[in-house]
């Protein structure tokens, strides 16, 4: 027997994963990365659709997959309204809010929307998403800002914190839910999470650039500073944001969105990258210890993933600041495909509920 074939689409800020799982084995992986250059060429994120669908299925093509034997493609979930965690199956209500950026803009938007238009093109394939970035599992607490007009949303790295977690669990003979663990996601995005017993109580909100600065966010700026740059007159409404989401963090301080070469020219005696770096290593352990005292001392343990964990200079500044708090275990990279798939096998076999966005 053959086994059921899923198809995993990540689109990320700087880059596209595309995966095809046969089970729970990978036969297919590949990494897409996309320039600043690339990328800005478009006004809009959603107007990536058809660029970033013909790359995939260009790539799918080179490798002689057989798509034809694809039961479900699953997208990377978007900014639709805060639901639950769990896998949807994507419907009109989810595109119409995918492409009209129900909660912001960002390239998760297209997961979704991408997914949907392989998946009718093949004979047996359905479309869906699986633990969106506004999964939203906030204490009240959590949700007050300052200010009644403003609130703090749960927009963050879900599935591959919830993936990563889970992986810690089973290597600790624990369940997940038994647990309290701070989860750093360090990619395009940055987003650091306190899960308490199988809940994200409080996190950061990674998409419109609060907590730690990232390859491209500026994380959270000077509040006078930001008010009066608005009412400069010298930005637009677009420029701010741009300089919120974007064109923020490394790309600002450094011209590029590329945390590799960063890494090269800090190891090469570059003074500034150095800094830069460091700074950025300081934020999140930062926001580590901030989210300690949500977890009100009690952390089973600290993970750090996404991409940038690689670099074992950046890591090796947070666990110095963050070691005295609990255990640091490094998972480099991400599991957030593998995480798609297994969430796709799991409907076509019937294990799991497929859930109704509404």
């Amino acid at each position: 027997m053959e086994g059921h074939r899923v198809l995993a689409i990540n689109p990320g800020s700087t880059s596209t994963k595309v995966a095809v799982y046969q089970n729970e084995k990978s036969i297919f992986l590949k990494t897409i990365r996309h320039s600043a250059e690339e990328i800005n060429k478009y006004d809009k994120v959603v107007d990536q659709f058809e660029f970033r669908k013909e790359i995939i299925l260009n790539e799918l093509i080179q490798d002689d997959i057989d798509t034809e034997k694809i039961e479900a493609v699953v997208g990377r979930g978007g900014l639709i309204k805060p639901i639950e965690s769990g896998i949807y199956e994507v419907n009109e209500k989810l595109l119409m809010d995918l492409r009209d950026e129900f909660l912001g803009e960002h390239a998760c938007n297209l997961g979704g929307l991408i997914a949907y238009d392989i998946a009718k093109s093949l004979p047996n394939a359905k479309a869906y998403i699986a633990d969106p970035v506004v999964v939203d599992e906030m204490q009240d607490v959590a949700r007050i800002a300052g200010h009644p007009k403003f609130e703090r949303l749960s927009i963050f790295h879900a599935l591959n914190q919830k993936a990563i977690t889970r992986v810690y669990a089973k290597a600790m003979n624990k369940n997940y839910s038994d647990l309290n663990l701070i989860v750093a996601h360090l990619g395009g995005g940055v987003s650091v999470g306190a899960h308490c017993k199988g809940k994200v109580i409080d996190v950061n909100n990674a998409l419109d650039g609060e907590g730690p600065f990232s390859p491209e966010r500026s994380g959270t700026l000077p509040n006078g500073q930001l008010v009066e740059m608005c009412f400069s007159g010298d930005y637009s409404k677009k420029e701010i944001k741009k300089i919120l989401k974007g064109e923020g963090g490394l790309i600002a301080y450094l011209g590029t969105n590329d945390a590799y070469s960063v890494e090269m020219k800090a190891k090469d005696g570059d003074a500034k990258a150095k800094l830069i770096q460091d700074a950025m290593a300081y934020q999140v352990a930062k926001e580590i210890g901030s989210l300690a005292t949500v977890l009100k001392g009690q952390v089973d343990g600290i993970l750090i993933t996404g991409g940038i964990a690689h670099n074992p200079d950046l890591i090796e500044y947070i666990k110095e600041m963050v070691s005295f708090i609990a255990p640091v275990t490094v998972y480099p990279g991400e599991d957030e495909m593998k995480a798609l798939a297994v969430n796709g096998l799991l409907v076509i076999k019937g294990e799991i509920e497929c859930k109704e966005y509404k």
